[in-house]
């Protein structure tokens, strides 16, 4: 696969799954236009890339925000032919519904589904300007299954894969696919977050959650990042309205 002379925006760039994305397109060729509203986490990417980065603080929650990373894309490459709305949050500790409040249930959704709502608003029209690119939306396993104790994370990704599937038929005919992933348990800091909640030491929290995954693991970043590639790669040309669970069979059970 290859990836020479694209125009890649890429949010959540500064860690995890965004952040290793960035270093294997670079490798590939790509030109890329790197999101995350922290601003260290992006700098600490950019210096693991080795072509052309264009940095920008974005806060995904904000459509301006967003507006601006895809300006900044254009600006600086040209067009953009690849976009993937990676940037996400944990939310707030696992909880009953009915204690969860209306706060953590408005930033859980702002995060990761008004991100990728505003993410997408701002793509589209520059694809159709140049005849079609690729969209990869974040979702998560939690996207395709319920989510006990983290509904509101559970519905701000089942929303991604709702808002997936009506823009990639709403623009097949328009030459841009649009997808989404939904990884299960991955070793990424936002894991990292989710377990802290429960006071464990890693290694335990990881075998407990392993118990639920037929594979008995969590996996890797590249086993994640491998697939992402693929899923907006030109090789990848007749797949679209697709949620790709790379998930070690947690949705097949």
């Amino acid at each position: 696969m290859s990836y020479a002379g694209k125009s890649v925006l890429i949010t959540g760039a500064g860690s995890g799954f965004g952040r290793r994305l960035a270093e294997k397109l670079s490798g590939m060729g790509a030109n890329l236009t790197l999101g995350d509203i922290n601003e260290d986490g992006l700098a600490e990417t950019k210096a693991l890339c080795s072509g052309e980065v264009e940095l920008v603080r974005c806060d995904v929650s904000k459509e301006a925000d967003c507006q601006a990373l895809v300006d900044a894309a254009v600006a600086r490459f040209g067009r953009l032919d690849v976009a993937y709305n990676n940037a996400g949050m944990g939310g707030h500790p696992p909880k009953p519904l009915h204690d969860v409040t209306e706060k953590e249930f408005d930033i859980t959704l702002r995060v990761n589904t008004y991100g990728v709502f505003y993410c997408m608003k701002a793509q589209l029209p520059v694809m159709l300007k140049t005849g079609g690119g690729a969209i990869l939306n974040t979702s998560s396993a939690a996207g395709v299954l319920g989510a006990p104790f983290m509904s509101s994370y559970g519905a701000a990704k089942h929303a991604v894969v709702g808002l997936t599937r009506a823009a990639a038929d709403e623009y097949a005919r328009k030459g841009v696919r649009v997808n989404a992933i939904c990884p299960s348990f991955a070793d990424t800091p936002i894991m990292d977050g989710v377990i802290g909640h429960f006071g464990l030491p890693k290694d335990e929290a990881y075998s407990k959650i392993s118990n639920r995954v037929p594979m008995r693991r969590v996996a890797d970043v590249d086993e994640i990042v491998q697939a992402m590639i693929w899923a907006c790669s030109d090789e990848n040309s007749f797949m679209t309205g697709q949620t790709l669970q790379i998930d070690g069979g947690l949705t097949a059970i």
